[in-house]
């Protein structure tokens, strides 16, 4: 039998209502995240913005931060450190690195969603050091060396 998967959210007092993460569709890979906070973000401009939430993974799960393809196709707001990752034993509050590189300034409103989050499992590997690695066709052939299309 499988264990069930949970991810835990805990409000802080700055989102009393907003809504928790959520799919925009069945099939989603992405939760949506909001802003908890009204922010103007001037062109070049990175700002750390809040969502209001504290949230505990699972142990071997880890949270991957990524853009939302809207904002950053209609106005330039991407993360600059995307993907980002928050590890499972991280209980701070969830905050966003959002930089503007569109030529206008963007005003995020409240409740606007900011950000999309991905669970993935992860698994924890041993590491060593050998005097030698093991040969393979390819090499240290690298960079666009398997050729376009």
């Amino acid at each position: 039998m499988t264990q069930e998967l949970r991810v835990q959210f805990q409000r802080l007092p700055s989102n009393p209502d907003l809504p928790l993460p959520a799919r925009a569709t069945p099939q989603a890979a992405g939760y949506d995240i909001r802003s908890a906070t009204d922010a103007v973000l001037n062109p070049g401009e990175i700002r750390l913005i809040s969502t209001g939430l504290i949230m505990e993974l699972p142990e071997g799960m880890e949270c991957q931060v990524r853009p939302r393809s809207g904002l950053a196709l209609k106005h330039g707001i991407t993360l600059p450190n995307s993907p980002g990752t928050i590890d499972p034993d991280y209980r701070g509050e969830v905050k966003i690195i959002i930089q503007n590189l569109g030529s206008e300034q963007v005003a995020l409103i409240r409740g606007e969603r900011i950000a999309q989050l991905v669970f993935s499992l992860f698994q924890s590997p041993e590491v060593s050091e050998v005097k030698e690695l093991s040969n393979t066709d390819r090499g240290e052939d690298g960079f666009g060396s398997t050729g376009t299309g």
